[in-house]
């Protein structure tokens, strides 16, 4: 039975400018980062380094040639926030790319897009 959420791999063009704007805008921090020397490169980002899911930015490229039947199509991750309002403004004043600040039946949310215009959405969960 499965029981928690371990990785998300996303499949990025640029590893190093994702990177920096996961760490540098969002606040990630890198919790592991692995090369094996022969193109397949690795890094594990997460929100908190006790955080139970990271994320591993790959080589979209690398990958593609590697396994070309998989969908390397960005998922679709829900990101939580506790103080929502604080996160918008703070993405905002970063010149991150956000949609307007939405009320849905579960909650407030917003999306923003990363710097391949990937778009990813933050819930207020208090």
């Amino acid at each position: 039975m499965i029981n928690n959420v371990g990785q998300i791999m996303l499949y990025v063009n640029n590893q190093d400018e994702s990177l920096k704007f996961w760490t540098e805008k969002l606040g990630f921090s890198v919790v592991s980062e692995e090369d094996n020397g022969q193109g397949l490169r690795w890094i594990e980002i997460a929100p908190t380094k006790e955080a139970q899911t990271s994320i591993i930015l790959h080589n979209k490229e690398f990958i593609a040639k590697m396994q070309p039947e998989l969908n390397l199509n960005t998922p679709s991750l829900m990101f939580y926030s506790e103080n929502l309002d604080e996160l918008y403004k703070d993405y905002s004043e970063k010149n991150i790319k956000l949609g307007e600040l939405v009320k849905m039946p579960s909650g407030r949310v917003f999306n923003f897009a990363d710097n391949e215009e990937n778009y990813f959405a933050v819930m207020e969960k208090k």
